[in-house]
């Protein structure tokens, strides 16, 4: 068994300094085999940074994964293309820096992770429905792990059942709260429409109240803040047979520290 700890979107310095605080015990009492985290609000702002990126790997996580704010940092474009671990939605046009996908050999067993991101509600971009079926012909690993990034429940409810049966478990980010539906479809794949965030808990998705509020009630121009307060850390345990590729367990893990 392969037990996967996937955190969801990570938010500028607060949550990078979290994963930091936390994830070294929770790897150690779990006995995490691998980690990935979705990193596209990693830095300052928003987007990653080649420096974020870096704070999480030496903190423990293995892949990241991205999404609408991947290209949101141009100086990050050359880590993107030289980094294999660093991922941006696989279904964004050729002409992008980086990978959608990569194959992680942990000797023991190897694992694919791949990162799309969802059309409805966001910027068009190629259907990653499409997508996902040309990367699984590529791939001869059991264990898959799709990071969909998308906007829409129901998007992201129709690609779980899409691909039930044919990858180890399609997990949602983009919208930092964690949904109460974490489950094992009826084909093997293991399934959470959003795994939530790790950044600022008093907070609207990881951004000052009063940024969010002035720029609701102005529809004004809002830079929007993070304050370094009490942080909430989402994620989800997967438990992956590296024979079958099924999921055999799912948990999701909702902490205030």
């Amino acid at each position: 068994m392969v037990k996967v700890l996937f955190i969801g979107d990570i938010v500028s310095i607060p949550g990078c300094n979290t994963i930091r605080k936390i994830l070294p015990k929770l790897k150690s009492e779990q006995k995490i085999d691998i980690v990935i985290a979705n990193a596209e609000n990693s830095a300052s702002g928003n987007g990653m940074s080649k420096k974020s990126a870096m704070h999480l790997l030496d903190s423990g996580c293995d892949i990241l994964t991205g999404g609408n704010h991947s290209f949101k940092r141009h100086e990050s474009y050359n880590f993107l293309n030289e980094s294999e671990i660093a991922l941006r939605p696989a279904n964004f046009p050729r002409s992008c820096p980086g990978k959608g996908f990569c194959i992680y050999d942990k000797g023991r067993f190897s694992i694919a992770v791949i990162n799309l991101i969802g059309r409805v509600y966001l910027e068009p971009n190629n259907s990653p429905f499409e997508e996902i079926n040309k990367l699984l012909k590529k791939i001869d690993t059991p264990l898959v792990l799709v990071d969909f990034h998308a906007e829409a429940t129901s998007e992201k409810g129709a690609m779980a059942y899409y691909l039930d049966g044919r990858v180890s478990a399609v997990v949602g980010t983009h919208t930092h709260v964690q949904t109460n539906d974490a489950r094992i479809l009826k084909n093997g794949t293991g399934f959470i429409t959003d795994v939530g965030m790790v950044g600022p808990y008093d907070s609207i998705l990881g951004v000052d109240a009063s940024c969010i509020i002035r720029k609701l009630t102005t529809n004004l121009p809002t830079r929007f803040e993070v304050k370094d307060n009490q942080c909430i850390f989402n994620a989800v345990i997967l438990e992956l047979d590296e024979i079958t590729g099924k999921c055999e367990k799912i948990s999701a893990l909702s902490i205030i520290c």
